[in-house]
């Protein structure tokens, strides 16, 4: 049985004003972003608990806020990642109770980016699109192009031309169609939004973005529900174009307005890398007029985005909440990608080694008490990003089968190492 549709409108994010449900992200009014309104007296009528504990463990356990008519058609184990104690990354921190949720592992593409696709490509498909693309720093692309090969979708995906070979390859082996721009990613965006006007396609961030941008929410829903139904105290969140930060706000936001979680104080925080901060640098400037940053220098390209999207409303929800940002340098990157590999052994792709950096540098700052309940979300694989790491992780030994070369070996070894 078709479920009720519990989406009832587009609604400007600026004046409030009210949209069909259409491929249209942007208020003719005054240009503001288009977000899902939804009928949350209705859906607070039938989404408890229980019936959320009694579903499938993947995102669409929380279908009634997600923008889609009917039940999902794309992506239908994506989510429900784990929620790991960290105790070991806790203890080299120096605080009390520390989390990960690791979408390092999500389905099918090992990347949060699986969250935002199935929710634009299952209302891609309700409203008739057979052919959808998008522009990407990487994940984006390997989603799109996994999720649409799946669903029997045509897919394009344009990225800028010096991705890792990581990326281009997880998005090629799929069958779509790859176009690498000369030029930055906020380049490869202005192209898209030319391309989505001239051909009709659904491009999942431009015409489908008011869609794309709530699958983001699901993590938030997750850790909470995983948390024993709490939000937690504070949440670390790696910031590009400030979406994911600002859609974890509006679940936590969502889960009280409904009852599923109790009023509770939160702060969430911001991630950048240093050679791409524009939130951050506003941020620490007392503003939130976001400068775009011309010339990303990062090796952490899956946060290159130069001219933020939602930075104006990551700061504001980073403020509201009583939260801070802070930027971290490709040196300090590598850094948290390693101390989170070699704690909890989680490989996480560059734009997690930010988000552990810069947490870190929160919690010496005394930004982020000690003593105070912690997640940060792990946003993607670190078999991704393999070239930001290569040679710097140490060397195999070279050794002959023989067991003398190997007693040789490990001779300057710790004792405990070296006793049979």
């Amino acid at each position: 049985m078709k479920q009720k549709p519990y989406f009832s409108n587009l609604k400007c994010r600026e004046c409030g004003r009210l949209y069909p449900k259409e491929a249209i992200h942007i208020c003719e009014f005054d240009f503001g972003p288009l977000e899902a309104a939804y009928d949350y007296e209705a859906i607070g009528k039938v989404l408890t608990r229980r019936v959320i504990e009694s579903r499938p463990h993947s995102m669409w356990r929380y279908r009634e806020l997600l923008p889609i008519d009917g039940e999902p058609t794309v992506g239908a184990q994506v989510g429900f990642t784990p929620l790991i104690r960290a105790r070991r990354l806790a203890e080299r921190l120096g605080v009390r109770e520390l989390y990960i949720k690791n979408d390092t592992v999500n389905y099918p593409t090992l990347s949060f980016k699986d969250r935002v696709v199935s929710v634009a490509l299952s209302r891609a498909k309700e409203l008739g699109f057979t052919t959808v693309a998008c522009a990407s720093t990487g994940n984006l692309a390997n989603s799109v192009a996994a999720n649409a090969a799946s669903a029997g979708l045509r897919s394009y995906v344009l990225i800028p031309a010096d991705l890792e070979q990581g990326k281009v390859l997880g998005s090629l082996v799929y069958g779509t169609r790859v176009i690498g721009i000369h030029g930055a990613y906020d380049q490869v965006n202005r192209l898209c939004s030319e391309i989505a006007g001239k051909y009709g396609w659904g491009f999942v961030n431009v015409n489908l973005r008011p869609y794309y941008a709530e699958g983001s929410k699901t993590m938030g829903f997750e850790i909470a529900e995983q948390l024993g139904w709490k939000l937690p105290r504070h949440t670390v969140v790696c910031m590009a174009s400030g979406s994911l930060l600002t859609k974890i706000h509006k679940a936590y936001h969502e889960l009280e307005m409904l009852g599923l979680v109790d009023p509770s104080e939160i702060s969430i925080h911001g991630a950048q890398a240093t050679g791409c901060s524009p939130i951050s640098a506003a941020m620490k400037r007392g503003t939130d007029m976001v400068k775009p940053e011309p010339k990303p220098d990062t090796i952490v390209k899956s946060l290159a985005i130069g001219t933020p999207a939602d930075g104006y409303y990551a700061i504001h929800a980073m403020r509201e909440t009583g939260g801070s940002c802070e930027d971290a340098s490709d040196p300090e990157v590598i850094g948290g990608i390693r101390l989170l590999a070699e704690t909890e052994g989680i490989f996480a792709e560059t734009a997690g080694g930010v988000t552990v950096a810069c947490a870190k540098k929160l919690i010496e700052s005394g930004k982020l008490p000690r003593d105070e309940s912690i997640v940060l979300c792990i946003t993607g694989h670190g078999l991704k990003t393999q070239e930001a790491i290569i040679g710097k992780c140490g060397e195999p030994s070279l050794i002959n089968p023989s067991l003398r070369e190997f007693d040789a070996l490990i001779a300057n070894e710790s004792p405990s190492a070296s006793q049979p």
